[in-house]
């Protein structure tokens, strides 16, 4: 028996054709991304000794970083959780797809009554709605997008795992160092102490110097006690970034490494690169789509559905051995549900065009590292020459004063003031030394270099 009569076909045809114009209207396009790129033509600052590299970790190169890398990779509870937020990215994809397919249902029975007994049906029906408008390919546009701006948003969190475990290394490296100059700054405090108790002693001094001397003594102790304690957060940092309950073969190397400085090339292409740009870039497309398909919830919706149904007294009878079938064609339209509809066209804009804002906040964020970070590449450089000739300097100045101290020309205050300058000038060319490496690590990561996906 067929439920299709032919006015019913009529009506259908023409309300769908007196309505096809509104599938017509333009995509929301919105603000432009591409201009945004453009109107950065040059970096400020030029470079001098750049490398060109491919990956963040072609700037480095130590021993056993490759397997700590490959453990935070690995264990990392934040970054896992970006990943876990991908797959659910990609299954909740498969949803949306699933709605361009036919649905079909099947159906068991049984019912008693006191007249006619026990009764059996069953049926089969098949759905399926008809995507006249586009409006469930464009939810699955939405989603690839989405899925593309999870993908940036994992090889992002990827990047900045990877830098944070090579900064972490440096910071043991350079605490080490740290712990090193103190523990010689010391060596040296402790027998000019002595030294000047053995002169107190032959009455060649005075109770001033040898305070002195146990006030720098004692303040370096308490210096060296701070250093080991901050080597071992940083060494606590380090397991907390890899993942693990404990790591074997920590550096014990006070020598920090070379690490290149990255070449940048024009603005465009850089920041091109970068995963969060590509991530808000995603973000808008996925949006734009969703403008789309909010627009097209206005429109009448076509479902076309079939099914094969039987009742019988028995199970086997009912298995549909003499069925009866119907076709079925439907077209619903939203006529009034109290400007919600317009309501959810309105917020599907606003939420573009914030993502459209959102990709804009992230540019001039980048275009800000970036700059940032070369002006820094060469204020350190800066530093780390000067502060090496000052070292020198010093060096030269503590030995004229040991010798003009052994003739008895200087008073053992002014040697051991000349000396401390040393020390210091020391840990502070570690320290820009550190700072230097790491702020070449932060460049890499906002000239947009990962690693290998």
């Amino acid at each position: 028996m067929v439920y299709f009569k032919k006015r019913s076909t009529v009506l259908l045809l023409a309300l769908s054709c007196t309505l096809a114009a509104c599938s017509s209207q333009p995509s929301y396009t919105g603000n432009s991304t591409e201009q945004s790129l453009k109107q950065h033509a040059n970096w400020q600052y030029t470079q001098e000794d750049a490398t060109e590299v491919s990956y963040i970790t072609d700037l480095v190169n130590i021993a056993g970083l490759d397997s700590l890398i490959e453990q935070a990779v690995a264990n990392n509870p934040s970054f896992n959780q970006v990943h876990v937020a991908l797959k659910l990215a990609y299954a909740q994809r498969d949803v949306t797809a699933a709605s361009q397919w036919f649905s079909i249902d099947a159906d068991f029975d049984a019912q008693r009554n006191e007249t006619s007994g026990t009764q059996y049906s069953s049926s089969v029906g098949v759905s399926w709605e008809a995507d006249v408008w586009q409006k469930i390919a464009d939810n699955v546009a939405a989603q690839d997008m989405t899925i593309a701006s999870n993908q940036a948003t994992y090889q992002g969190a990827k990047d900045t795992l990877v830098a944070s475990v090579i900064r972490t290394y440096l910071n043991i490296i350079l605490q080490q160092d740290l712990l090193n100059i103190e523990q010689q700054r010391l060596t040296v405090l402790e027998n000019n102490e002595q030294s000047i108790v053995e002169r107190y002693q032959y009455g060649l001094g005075d109770l001033e110097a040898l305070d002195t001397a146990r006030t720098d003594t004692l303040s370096t102790r308490a210096t060296i006690a701070d250093y080991q304690e901050q080597i071992a957060q940083a060494k606590r940092a380090l397991v907390l970034l890899v993942g693990v309950d404990k790591l074997e073969n920590l550096p014990t190397t006070s020598v920090l490494p070379e690490v290149v400085e990255p070449l940048s090339a024009l603005p465009e292409q850089d920041l091109a690169r970068r995963p969060d740009l590509q991530s808000a870039y995603y973000n808008i497309q996925s949006k734009r789509y969703l403008v789309d398909v909010a627009y097209k919830d206005l429109l009448p919706s076509i479902t076309l559905s079939a099914s094969l149904s039987d009742l019988a007294t028995t199970p086997s009878q009912a298995l549909l051995t003499s069925p009866v079938w119907n076709l079925l064609g439907s077209l619903s339209a939203p006529l009034f549900q109290g400007g919600a509809l317009r309501a959810q066209v309105d917020i599907a804009k606003l939420n573009a065009e914030q993502a459209f804002w959102e990709y804009q906040d992230t540019l001039l964020s980048a275009v800000n590292e970036v700059e940032n970070a070369l002006g820094q590449e060469q204020s350190l450089t800066q530093q780390q020459l000067q502060i090496s000739k000052a070292l020198a300097s010093a060096k030269r100045s503590f030995s004229n004063y040991q010798s003009k101290y052994q003739q008895g020309l200087v008073d053992i205050l002014d040697l051991l003031t000349v000396q401390q300058q040393v020390y210091d000038l020391q840990a502070q060319l570690s320290q820009i030394n550190y700072t230097l490496l790491t702020n070449r690590i932060d460049l890499g990561l906002a000239l947009g270099l990962g690693v290998s996906s």
